[in-house]
C-alpha cells in the first residue's frame, strides 16, 4: 500500500442557514456519513455582514457527540446547562463533549467586523455516548506553535507535531487538529496514522495536496485523503493556510436527527422524549 496519501475526494463548501438564521457554508454533513467517520459535520461561518451572523445559535440540546468550535476572527459567547460561561475569540477554541446530554448556546459578541469560525462535530462510540458532559475552553496562549526553517508554521490544538503536543487530550477518537500555514512554493509533510480518516480544509490561498500536483485546490475546499502514512502538501504561488484533521473511525451505526446522534432510532426517540419531558439533562 502507498505510504503517501493521495486525494480521494474533494468537497466544495456549500451555503446554508443554521441556528437562528446564521449564513454559513457546510463542508460536509449528514449526506457524507460514514465517509468521514468519526467526524459528522464541518461548518464554516465567515462573514463581515452582521446580518449574516448576529442571531447566532440560541439554546439547543446535544447528545452523543462532541462539538469543536475554532475561531479565526471575532468573538463568540458560550453558555451551557453545566454552568459554563465564556467568550472565545480569534485563535481560540472550545471542545465540548455533550455525552449523555447538554443544552448550550453560542452567540456572537458584537455586531461589527469579521466573524470567522469553524465548527466540527465528532461522533462518540456507543461506549461513550452517555458519558458525563465536559467543556474545555482553550486559549490562544495555550496552543503551541511549531516554526520550521522553511517558514511553515503549525499550531497544534490536539495530537502531536514534531514533539509539540496540543492542549486538548483524552479524546476518544484520538484526533489531530492542526492549523497549518505554508509560505508560497514551500512544502509541509506530516506522518499520520494508517487507517485513520484524514482531511484538510483550505482557509486561505491554494495548494497541491498530493505528489502529482495536477491542480491547485483553493480556499473553501476540503480534501479527503486515501489511506497511507504521510501527507505532503505544497503551497501554490501564494501562501497557503489549512486545517489538517484526523481521527480513528468508530465503524458503528449512526442514527442522527438534528443535534442528537445515537446508534439506533430507539435511542433517538428516547432522547427527544426526554428533552420534551425535561429529563434530558442527567447531571
Amino acid at each position: 500500500m502507498n505510504r503517501i496519501r493521495n486525494i480521494s475526494q474533494i468537497y466544495k463548501a456549500k451555503p446554508t442557514l443554521e441556528g437562528a438564521g446564521v449564513h454559513l457554508k457546510r463542508v460536509f454533513g449528514h449526506a457524507e456519513v460514514p465517509t468521514f467517520d468519526p467526524f459528522l459535520l464541518l461548518d464554516d461561518f465567515h462573514s463581515d455582514n452582521p446580518g449574516h451572523y448576529i442571531k447566532g445559535f440560541p439554546w439547543h440540546p446535544h447528545r452523543g457527540i462532541e462539538t469543536v468550535t475554532y475561531m479565526i476572527a471575532g468573538k463568540v459567547e458560550h453558555g451551557d446547562s453545566m454552568g459554563n460561561k465564556g467568550t472565545i475569540e480569534g485563535g481560540e477554541m472550545q471542545w465540548m463533549t455533550a455525552g449523555c446530554g447538554i443544552i448550550h448556546q453560542e452567540m456572537p459578541e458584537g455586531d461589527s467586523g469579521m466573524l470567522w469560525g469553524l465548527q466540527l462535530w465528532v461522533n462518540l462510540p456507543a461506549s461513550h455516548k452517555m458519558m458525563n458532559p465536559r467543556y474545555r475552553d482553550v486559549k490562544a496562549v495555550d496552543i503551541p506553535e511549531y516554526k520550521a526553517e522553511n517558514g511553515v508554521r503549525v499550531k497544534v490544538i490536539s495530537g502531536k507535531f514534531n514533539g509539540h503536543a496540543g492542549p486538548v487530550k483524552d479524546i476518544v477518537c484520538d484526533p489531530e487538529y492542526l492549523d497549518v500555514s505554508v509560505p508560497a512554493g514551500k512544502k509541509f509533510e506530516h506522518h499520520v496514522a494508517r487507517g485513520h480518516t484524514v482531511f484538510t480544509y483550505v482557509l486561505e490561498g491554494a495548494g497541491y495536496f498530493d505528489p502529482d500536483k495536477k491542480k491547485a485546490i483553493p480556499r473553501e475546499n476540503l480534501v479527503l485523503f486515501s489511506d497511507g502514512e504521510n501527507v505532503i502538501i505544497e503551497a501554490a504561488e501564494k501562501p497557503l493556510r489549512f486545517l489538517l484533521i484526523s481521527g480513528k473511525p468508530i465503524n458503528k451505526p449512526v442514527a442522527w436527527y438534528g443535534p442528537i446522534v445515537m446508534n439506533t432510532e430507539e435511542e433517538l426517540r428516547q432522547a427527544f422524549e426526554e428533552y420534551q419531558k425535561g429529563t434530558f439533562i442527567k447531571n
